[in-house]
């Protein structure tokens, strides 16, 4: 179960990525954040830690827009 959880933030995380030039470099940086947030947080929630989850998906996901 841990593995598919696992899976699905690693592939929101890809899909939520963009080019990290241009004018809207920090807007998109800031929305994968969020949405990095939300979705580890929905994820964690099912673990019973959803804090750490969204702690974690707010790092993946601005990473993955930078």
């Amino acid at each position: 179960m841990k593995t598919a959880l696992y899976s699905l933030l690693a592939v929101l995380t890809v899909g939520l990525a963009s080019c990290s030039s241009g004018p809207n470099a920090q807007t998109g940086t800031v929305l994968g954040a969020l949405g990095g947030a939300a979705a580890g947080g929905i994820i964690g929630h099912q673990s019973g830690r959803g804090l750490e989850g969204a702690a974690i998906g707010a790092g993946l996901g601005g990473l993955a827009e930078t």
